[in-house]
């Protein structure tokens, strides 16, 4: 039997954001899905949660870098790493 047996809705709520980012454990995993599978109210919220995240990450790969950054911060890089600094001053 296991150490817990099921989540609560506070503890459900709580690993949202590790769950979408998929850091939780397979039992942790396994817990949340069968909470979410008779709590309505918990699916409902990670449904908006994921749906929220879905968004920006949908937007940030929209989002054009300004012209000539990518070579800008090789430059920066490149001369960090020909001084033998780690960046900070």
């Amino acid at each position: 039997m296991r150490q817990l047996d099921r989540y609560t809705c506070e503890e459900v709520f709580r690993r949202f954001d590790d769950y979408l980012d998929r850091e939780l454990t397979p039992e942790e995993i396994e817990l949340v899905e069968e909470h979410m599978a008779i709590c309505e109210r918990c699916a409902r919220e990670y449904r908006f949660e994921e749906s929220v995240l879905r968004n920006v990450r949908a937007k940030l790969h929209r989002l054009a870098a300004p012209p000539g950054l990518l070579n800008r911060i090789s430059r920066a890089l490149s001369e960090v790493s020909s001084e033998g600094g780690n960046g900070v001053q």
